[in-house]
């Protein structure tokens, strides 16, 4: 839900920095992949360490730079294919590696407790097929706009989660995940309705390209063996 209405608030802030950039003849494409790899470094050595408060803070930093690749996109007056597809690429990565870190976190560091860590868990496989489902529906030319967990709600409450943990807040990282896990499944089947729901979702698709319709398999056509050939067996 905040993936597009929390941008407004910002845009004065984010336009001048990706102009900048623009200027200087850095591209999209490269603040989407350095952005990425800062952020996904962050995760597996701050988590994994300890360092939650310290993680939380910088990975919300670079985390913004999703906002500038596509301000710089826009502000350049085109994006690409490519573009797109590499952006959403690089989401799935980073939320793998917060999530992936954290569930690490919580085997090392936080006596394996396995409630903890299946709501992790939950979290980071649902948070795939969130963006599975959007993505799918869109290649059949179905719309799928909107949900209850997007992936900024996803990493506002899950870097707010660890942040406070790592405060000493305790079973803030408790509540982070419940809230993520629950809202995480419900948006799976949020998104799969709204599909369902869509004119043409239930036509029927073409078979892959290759493959041959069973309808049109005639079994009057199949070589028959001869009698001679069953007598040789």
């Amino acid at each position: 839900m905040l993936s597009v209405r929390g941008r407004a608030p910002i845009r004065p802030v984010v336009e001048p920095v990706a102009a900048a950039l623009l200027r200087v003849g850095i591209s999209p494409n490269t603040v989407t992949l350095v952005g990425t790899a800062v952020s996904v470094l962050l995760a597996v050595i701050l988590i994994p360490t300890n360092h939650l408060f310290a993680a939380a803070v910088s990975i919300a930093i670079f985390t913004a730079f999703d906002l500038l690749d596509g301000t710089m996109a826009r502000l350049r007056g085109q994006g690409t294919k490519y573009g797109a597809t590499l952006d959403a690429s690089c989401d799935r990565i980073t939320d793998a590696a917060l999530f992936g870190a954290i569930a690490y976190w919580v085997v090392y560091h936080h006596d394996a407790d396995s409630v903890l860590l299946i709501l992790t868990l939950i979290t980071m496989g649902s948070s795939q097929v969130i963006s599975y489902v959007k993505a799918r529906a869109e290649a059949s030319a179905l719309k799928v706009n909107g949900g209850l967990v997007e992936r900024a709600e996803r990493l506002i409450i899950g870097l707010i989660g660890i942040g406070l943990q790592g405060l000493g807040v305790d079973y803030a990282l408790y509540v982070a995940m419940w809230l993520l896990a629950i809202g995480s499944v419900f948006t799976v089947v949020q998104r799969l309705y709204m599909v369902a729901k869509q004119p043409g979702a239930l036509d029927p698709i073409a078979p892959p390209e290759g493959t041959a319709d069973s309808s049109s398999i005639n079994p009057d056509s199949a070589p028959k063996s001869t009698g001679s050939a069953d007598s040789n067996n």
